[in-house]
Parts: structure tokens; sequence; C-alpha cells
């Protein structure tokens, strides 16, 4: 009788779980997903004759079932599922759920060697059709990207001379650092990669990200530089930061006040990309994968 009862406990949870994941509820936004890679594939003229630098291996050119906005699509709609493995998003999810969807799908194995294929096509589709607009108010932020455990630095080979170790506020680590701006409605306006010993002031790396970037930025103490402020002040960008304890206090607007207060905006932007999309995790195999599926 136990065992019985077991079972169909098991059966029940199961049931519960394939009607809470189901597919018309991941469904929603695939459509709109494809449709806009697809469109901006086809408006760059971007197919899989575009190539990606790799060890000079010969191989045949073998024809693809999948076109590279399919690949591409699989790709992001893996950060926006339930799955925390891409290899069970894709034998359970694409395979199984979504076989009306992409009939034409092909072995893991197979896909693993296209995705490579696709990291420049979501890079430039991001970067171009995905970034919010600057409405004069301004967010600016870091947040660590960590590869592996502290134990482990010693045995990682993903990303041997890449990755580098760094130190923020919750400690040592190892990896890259994730550079943000947003503006006042959470949409991000340019982001940067860099190695996690990389200072969030090197000018490497903000002046590419102010770009198109005007009137007030924020960000948290460790922006404080007066060199910093000078140099933005020159491109009619002021940067407004919180005092650290042995600064004097000095008058602000109280607009600038309360805006500062609001910068726990680009946190929630933040946790979201971790934690909700993951971006960030140690399972990493290939340096040329890790990138798409953080």
């Amino acid at each position: 009788m136990e065992k019985k009862s077991k079972k169909l406990v098991l059966r029940s949870a199961r049931s519960i779980l394939n009607q809470t994941f189901s597919k018309k509820e991941f469904n929603m936004d695939l459509t709109e997903i494809f449709c806009a890679i697809d469109d901006y594939c086809t408006q760059q003229k971007i197919n899989w004759n575009v190539k990606i630098l790799s060890p000079v291996v010969r191989k045949r050119n073998r024809k693809f079932q999948l076109s590279l906005s399919e690949v591409a699509t699989i790709v992001v709609y893996f950060h926006l599922s339930h799955y925390r493995e891409f290899k069970n998003y894709y034998l359970i999810e694409i395979k199984k759920n979504l076989k009306s969807e992409f009939p034409k799908a092909v072995s893991y194995n197979r896909f693993v060697e296209l995705m490579p294929n696709a990291l420049c096509v979501i890079a430039s589709f991001l970067s171009n059709t995905r970034m919010g607009k600057c409405s004069g108010i301004s967010f600016i932020d870091s947040t660590i990207l960590k590869v592996c455990d502290n134990r482990r630095i010693h045995s990682h080979k993903v990303f041997k001379n890449i990755a580098q170790r760094g130190k923020s506020s919750t400690g040592w680590f190892y990896g890259f650092k994730l550079h943000l701006i947003i503006n006042d409605r959470g949409e991000i306006l340019s982001f940067m990669i860099t190695p996690g010993n990389v200072d969030d002031r090197n000018s490497k790396v903000i002046f590419p990200l102010v770009k198109n970037i005007y009137d007030k930025l924020f960000g948290d103490r460790g922006y404080i530089s007066q060199s910093l402020f000078e140099s933005l002040y020159e491109k009619g960008i002021q940067l407004i930061t919180k005092l650290k304890k042995n600064m004097k206090n000095k008058l602000m607007p109280l607009v600038d006040k309360i805006l500062l207060r609001k910068r726990a905006i680009i946190e929630s932007v933040n946790d979201e990309l971790k934690n909700i999309c993951q971006i960030q995790h140690t399972r990493h195999r290939s340096f040329a994968i890790g990138p798409l599926i953080f």
C-alpha cells in the first residue's frame, strides 16, 4: 500500500509540473523572439557564411538543417525558461515540447557544434536593436560573474589566462565583471564585460560605456574619482555618487538626493540577469559556448 501511495504522489507531482511548465506558457514569446532575430538576420544579410575565429581544423561543409536565426532563438529562449541546464532544456523543451516549432531540430551534440556561430549574431542583435534610449537620468554599476569556486581556481581550464582574480564588496572572486548603464526605466543603455581585476573607474571601460549618455549619471561610492568627474563633466555628463564616511559633506540638490536613492533599480536588473536569466554559473565546458549560456 505504501508503494502504491508513493507512486500516486509521484504521478500527481509530475502532472502538476507538466501543467505548471506547459508548452503554452513557454510559447508566449517564442514567435516574437524568432521573428525579431530572423528579420534582423535578413536585413543584415547574415547567414551561415559568417565565420568565427577558431583553430584551423579541416571540416566538411555539411548542410545545415536549422537556420542561423533558429539556433540563435533557441539559445535566447533558454534564458527565459525555467531550466538550469542547457542539455535538459534542449532535449526536453526543444526536442519534445516544441517539436512542432522546430521540426528539423538536430541532435544535442550537433547543436553544440552550431552554437558558436550564433554568438556574433546574438551580440550584434542585442547591441543594435535591443538597447534603450538615454533619458538624461542614467545609473551605472558593475556586478561580478564568477566562473568557478575560489578553491578550484588552480584547476580551472576553460577561461584560463582570460578570467582574473578580483575583489568586490563581498570578497575575492575569480571571473569577469559586467559593467552596466541603464536608464530610469530599467532599460540597458550599454554594457561591457571585462576581467575581474579591472577597476570600475578605468577610462577604457567608462568612456565607451558613456558614448551615448548625457546629463546625469548616478553611481555608487566605487566611482568616486575627481579626475573621472572632470573628464565626464567635459563631455556633458554629471557624475553623482554618495560620499564616503571620511569625506566632507557637500550641498546637493534635493532632486539629486532623491534620484540617488533610486539607484537600487540597477541592482534589481543585475539580480534578474544573474538569477532569472542565469548569466552566472560554473558549468562552462567551452570558451566558444560559455558566453552563450552563461
